[in-house]
């Protein structure tokens, strides 16, 4: 998955299905797009709206924050863990370790208890 497919599956497609499967192109495609529009938004705020508070970046965080618990919990649902596993980020230091190596861990590429693998799409027919 491109960078363009994975934010709109993220934002227009799954806003806020938190079942099914995400890859880890998806996953980090998105995270990607949320870092570089926060940076947009915090610059916007300084140097445009000369605000440390950062109102832009904070809407635009609160927008986008039910989208990425949502690929998340599918991302998890890729290696075959619950969404639940979320919650380790209130485990400090601990949890953030244990998550950030299960997101970037490779997908499972069998048909898991979350549904098929995200990676799988129709093959081509041959001719």
């Amino acid at each position: 998955m491109d960078f363009q497919a994975a934010v709109k599956s993220c934002i227009l497609t799954n806003y806020a299905t938190f079942s099914g499967r995400a890859s880890r192109s998806e996953f980090w495609f998105f995270q990607l797009f949320l870092l570089l529009v926060n940076l947009v938004a915090m610059v916007i705020d300084a140097a445009i709206l000369k605000s440390d508070l950062g109102v832009l970046a904070t809407i635009f965080s609160i927008a986008t924050l039910v989208p990425n618990i949502a690929v998340a919990c599918r991302r998890l649902h890729d290696i075959d863990k619950s969404g639940w596993w979320q919650l380790l980020w209130l485990i400090p230091l601990v949890g953030m370790i244990v998550l950030l190596i299960w997101y970037i861990t490779k997908s499972d590429v069998t048909d898991n208890r979350f549904g098929p693998a995200a990676a799988a799409a129709p093959q081509p027919a041959a001719a």
